[in-house]
């Protein structure tokens, strides 16, 4: 357990940063509140961080911030949806969700648009994921945007995981708050577990190119 968190000693050691970088980068909404854990060690107090999203978000901050202003990356890390509309040119143009997940969308919503809201456009995206990567058919693809769109806004942002498995051949989709310990029995594989807020980020940086 040890082992999943890393110090703020450790931390500014292993990144380079500075201890007046890391902070700025908490005022700015860079770095979440709740990565920044107190414990008690023999020396006493001492600040912790989840030790894999820290390095993550501190490798990706390193690496856009000459391209993005602060609040751009604030904006682009922060879990809530924008509000925003994107042109379904743009969407195909940059490669970011393929014409026939579109049309999948199209078809199972019912809609046609020149422009979708950004959350349709995240349900997009997370089912052109899990079809570039071979986990899952088109098919199943409807049974994932009926999911996202039933139950992912019940969660206003916080952060979840979609958790995709097949038990003979049957596909099901959950989304979960995230971390969670889930149990299932030996039958049942579990195909693919996906952090929505890492494909929210992931969408709103490519949207931003």
């Amino acid at each position: 357990m040890e082992d999943d968190f890393i110090s703020k000693k450790e931390l500014l050691e292993l990144t380079g940063i500075s201890y007046g970088q890391l902070y700025r980068w908490k005022r700015k909404n860079l770095i979440p509140e709740d990565w920044f854990i107190r414990r008690s060690t023999f020396t006493g107090q001492e600040t912790f961080f989840p030790k894999e999203q820290i390095l993550a978000r501190i490798d990706k901050i390193i690496h856009m911030k000459d391209d993005l202003s602060l609040d751009e990356l604030a904006d682009m890390f922060s879990p809530n949806l924008a509000e925003s509309m994107i042109m379904l040119e743009d969407l195909i143009k940059q490669n970011i969700v393929s014409k026939a997940t579109l049309d999948l969308f199209a078809q199972h919503f019912g809609i046609t648009a020149d422009a979708y809201p950004f959350q349709n456009v995240l349900y997009a995206y997370i089912v052109e994921r899990l079809l570039v990567m071979g986990e899952m058919g088109l098919e199943e693809g409807r049974g994932l945007l009926q999911v996202l769109d039933s139950h992912y806004p019940a969660f206003q942002g916080k952060p979840c995981e979609l958790i995709f498995v097949r038990k003979m051949g049957v596909s099901a989709f959950a989304l979960a708050p995230r971390a969670s310990e889930l149990y299932f029995d030996n039958s049942v594989k579990v195909v693919s577990r996906l952090n929505v807020a890492s494909c929210l980020e992931e969408l709103k940086a490519k949207l931003l190119k």
